[in-house]
């Protein structure tokens, strides 16, 4: 039988920054008006018989300020690569020049910055919910390590509010960079 062991309270912590992480990377690919390689990291291309982020298939590359350039790597992927970009709802529309798409990003309408704004809080609320149940699995495992004998009762309590700090210091982190993005955004 393997023994308990008391939880680690810096395993917890480092699960919760990696969810705001993710949240910074998923914030990447929303546009705010000016073209940026990250913008295309969401977005996968069927090829081969499978999904593949849009980086495994094509250079992504940003000649200028408003242009975003995929030199597609296999010919065969040009249309579904196409296809991929047009279907992303990022309302982009490439431009096929042989095995090139040229795709113009177009400066964003003030309707389309409302519907990213809506998109980047959904991406906070997917990261808040993956903190939040990192509290919930550190806080079993407390109890779990209280039933087993490994801390004591006044330790648990001790070590839940320390996972509680944790868990509203990441969630803060998480409000300030939606808040961040929504005036990036915004901001015409």
């Amino acid at each position: 039988m393997a023994t308990a062991e008391k939880p680690a309270i810096p395993k917890y912590k480092d699960r919760m920054d990696k969810a705001v992480v993710a949240l910074k990377e998923e914030f990447g690919s929303l546009r705010t008006g000016r073209a940026s390689a990250g913008l295309l990291d969401q977005i996968t291309v069927e090829a081969y018989g499978a999904s593949m982020p849009i980086s495994q298939v094509g250079a992504v590359s940003v000649p200028e300020a408003r242009m975003l350039v995929v030199n597609v790597w296999d010919k065969a992927l040009v249309v579904s690569t196409e296809k991929a970009i047009r279907s992303a709802g990022l309302g982009l529309n490439p431009v096929v020049d042989g095995q090139t798409l040229r795709i113009p990003v177009p400066p964003l309408t003030e309707e389309r910055r409302k519907d990213l704004v809506k998109v980047a809080g959904k991406y906070a609320e997917t990261q808040k919910i993956a903190v939040r149940n990192v509290r919930r699995d550190a806080n079993e495992d407390l109890r779990k390590a209280q039933k087993d004998g490994v801390i004591s009762q006044d330790e648990e309590k001790k070590l839940e509010s320390e996972v509680q700090k944790i868990t509203d210091e990441a969630i803060k982190r998480i409000d300030e960079a939606l808040k961040t993005k929504e005036q990036e955004i915004m901001h015409v």
